[in-house]
């Protein structure tokens, strides 16, 4: 992309920007999407990730844009801390599997998965999408818990924030156990 282009982008990301709709004590609606770890495809499905305890689902807009392989640096520094609490850690875009085959490698470091969520059905299941760009997520993480409730949100189109806000409610849903 050319820098006016990429300003066009930035501008209108930010200018777009939506406060989720979900908020904690809502149901999380559940899905399933096709998702990569490490490189190796497989098939994400909310209800069977929420048997084995939370999970925090983190929507952003775009795979390799530099906020979002920010974003994935910081949640793929973080991930052992949130398995450590029996957290799953997924983020999901727009993008499409093989695009996120090698994001889940070079961006997510082998760390966690990326779901792509085809025809943008899961972000608008979530409130999750940008208002000038519909078939672009917002940068809008979850932290659902057993059987399926939303937990916590936060909603900013920084990067910076989410990891913290996800893992203290990590944290605060361990302590509560």
């Amino acid at each position: 992309m050319r820098a006016p282009a990429l300003l066009l982008m930035s501008a209108l990301l930010a200018a777009g920007s939506a406060q989720a709709a979900l908020k904690p004590g809502d149901a999380a609606p559940d899905f399933s999407a096709d998702a990569a770890l490490a490189g190796e495809p497989y098939r994400f499905q909310l209800a069977e990730a929420l048997k084995k305890g939370p999970v925090v689902l983190y929507f952003y807009p775009k795979a390799f844009t530099s906020g979002c392989t920010v974003e994935a640096h910081q949640f793929a520094e973080a991930t052992p801390r949130f398995q450590a609490l029996g957290v799953t850690v997924i983020g999901i875009s727009n993008d499409d599997i093989a695009t996120l085959k090698r994001f889940s490698v070079e961006a997510c470091r082998k760390q966690f998965a990326v779901a792509a969520d085809a025809g943008a059905k899961v972000m608008k299941a979530y409130d999750a999408k940008l208002l000038m760009m519909a078939d672009t997520a917002d940068r809008i993480s979850y932290f659902i818990v057993p059987p399926g409730r939303i937990a916590a949100v936060h909603a900013r189109m920084s990067a910076d924030g989410h990891v913290e806000a996800m893992m203290k409610a990590a944290e605060a849903w361990k302590a509560g156990r």
